[in-house]
Order: C-alpha cells, then sequence, then structure tokens
C-alpha cells in the first residue's frame, strides 16, 4: 500500500471484513493503533489530537472497528430489546452474540498484518480499550505498549454506570440520521457531564459528520452484545507483559473511577493517571496531558 502523510481513508481487507482506515505521520515512525469505542466511529479520535501524537514520532493509525462507520456489517440480527438481553447476562442467563471482543482485537491484529505492522503501541478507549485488553492478553508478541483509556476489567463486582448513563443505552435506537444526531448530542451530554463545557459545541457537527459517513443503529448493539458476552478479563490481565497505561476520569458516569483503579492494581506495574473533572470523554483540555503520557510511555517501549 501507498501509505504517506495525511493518506486519507482507506481500505484494508481482514479476513472476510474490509476496515476503513487512516494513517497520520511517517511509516518510518513507530506505528501506534488508536481504537474506538461502543457504536463510536474512528473520527471520534480528532484529526488534531492524531497529529499531535504523530508529531510527537509516532505513526497514527486510526480504523472503524467493524460494525460502524465505513468497515464493513455483521450479518445478523440483534434482539428486539438488546437491553433486556444484556439484563439478563448480568443475571446469569445465557446472551447470544455474533462475536466477542476477541474477534475484535483479531480484526485489529489483521488490519496490523495489511499494514505490514509486526508490533504497534496499542491505544483504546472505553470498548477501545477492552480490544485493546483483549490484543495485549492474546498477542503480547504484537503489542509494544497498551493505553487504556476509560476502560474496565470487565470485572461484574465493579460499580455500575449512572442511571442517567443506562438511560442512554436502553432508548430505541435512532431510526433516521436526524434522530441519530438528535440522540448523539444529548449522549455526550451525559457522558461527558458538566467539567467540561467548551467541548458541547463540538458535538453536532460531529455526529452530522459521522451520519454522512454511514450508520447502522444495530451495529451498536451487536457491539454491546459482544462485550457483555465476552465476560472478565480480569484473570487474563495479570498475564500482561506490555508496559501499561490506565487513565480514566476522576468523575465517569459509564465507568466509574473504580473500573480505571481496578484496571491498573490488576495489570503488572501499570501507570494510573486520573483526570480531574472528566467523565466519559477526551476534552480538549486534557489532550496535552494525555498525549505527553502516551508519547512518554511509547518512547520508553520502544
Amino acid at each position: 500500500m501507498d501509505l504517506e502523510l495525511g493518506s486519507g481513508e482507506r481500505f484494508a481487507p481482514v479476513g472476510d471484513l474490509k476496515l476503513c482506515f487512516e494513517t497520520f505521520g511517517r511509516p518510518s515512525e513507530p506505528p501506534l493503533i488508536l481504537i474506538a469505542g461502543l457504536g463510536a466511529q474512528m473520527i471520534l479520535w480528532d484529526e488534531a489530537f492524531c497529529e499531535a501524537l504523530a508529531a510527537r514520532s509516532l505513526w497514527v493509525v486510526r480504523f472503524d472497528n467493524r460494525d460502524v462507520g465505513r468497515s464493513s456489517r455483521i450479518d445478523w440480527t440483534p434482539p428486539a430489546d438488546a437491553g433486556a438481553a444484556v439484563a439478563g447476562r448480568q443475571k446469569g442467563e445465557r446472551l447470544a452474540a455474533p462475536y466477542r471482543l476477541k474477534d475484535m482485537a483479531a480484526d485489529a491484529i489483521g488490519l496490523m498484518d495489511a499494514l505490514g505492522v509486526a508490533r504497534a503501541h496499542v491505544v483504546g478507549a472505553s470498548m477501545g480499550g477492552m480490544i485493546a485488553q483483549e490484543m495485549a492478553i492474546g498477542w503480547p508478541e504484537r503489542v509494544r505498549s497498551l493505553t487504556s483509556i476509560m476502560s474496565t476489567t470487565g470485572d461484574p463486582r465493579l460499580p455500575p454506570p449512572s442511571p442517567q448513563v443506562m438511560q442512554v443505552f436502553t432508548k430505541p435506537p435512532p431510526k433516521t440520521a436526524e434522530d441519530y444526531v438528535e440522540a448523539n448530542v444529548a449522549a455526550w451530554l451525559v457522558f461527558r457531564g458538566p467539567g467540561y463545557p467548551d467541548d458541547e459545541a463540538r458535538d453536532r457537527p460531529r455526529a452530522e459528520r459521522a451520519a454522512r459517513r454511514g450508520l447502522d443503529p444495530e451495529g451498536g448493539q451487536r457491539q454491546l452484545l459482544a462485550v457483555y458476552a465476552s465476560g472478565s478479563r480480569k484473570p487474563a490481565l495479570p498475564s500482561v507483559t506490555a508496559p501499561t497505561l490506565v487513565i480514566h476520569g476522576a468523575d465517569d458516569p459509564l465507568m466509574p473511577l473504580a473500573a480505571g483503579e481496578d484496571t491498573a492494581a490488576t495489570i503488572p506495574g501499570a501507570k494510573l493517571v486520573v483526570l480531574p473533572r472528566m467523565g466519559h470523554a477526551l476534552p480538549m483540555a486534557v489532550w496535552p496531558r494525555v498525549i505527553d503520557e502516551i508519547a512518554e510511555l511509547a518512547k520508553r517501549a520502544t
């Protein structure tokens, strides 16, 4: 592939799928893979954020996970009430899901193969952090360093999301682009919390851009089922050997701070960075600290 600075969106074959990806920086630099969260397109990793990481001598790759954005969709119809199915799983009932987080981790490994990347620094946010953890567990030889942002081990004993967040997840998925934009804007008000109101102006333009890139309401439901069907990573995480950074917001309503603390305590030698007033989002005001921490870890691990 002809991959150069500002290469634009491209597609890579990964098994039976095609993953949409974009790169920033020079391929001669150490590669860094950014993995987005549940229902989130790769554009949630803002271009300016990616460019700032690339400026720290890293080749940055962002991509759409399966079932979101411009990447391939899975042909599997979720139950009419995915929220009820998840609630049943939490009570010990069997949960049907078309794939697991380990399969999504294999997608990222397949993308690395397509790009000719033997080892990479891996950064994941929320569900992306879970996928990054699966990569470090299942493919330790491919992960130079692991950064888990506002994520969790999946231990069921951890505190649950706030009631306001659960209301967001239990609402019926939007049917139109207009409904998606409105729902997305409302959701980010809940996820981000009141700590960084200046970022609110960016929510609607980003949601409109995501709607233009491609929507599949059932795709997010399939990803949600994958998260809960995968269970806890806590028993396996002590085997992780990659240098690890855990970043978490002090006021995260979706993954309470205890989830980040548990992740850092479970992975040997992991460093925990707690950002005051941060909810379940990466506001622009915290980018310099987050980028510094990721780049420093990458430098040490390289």
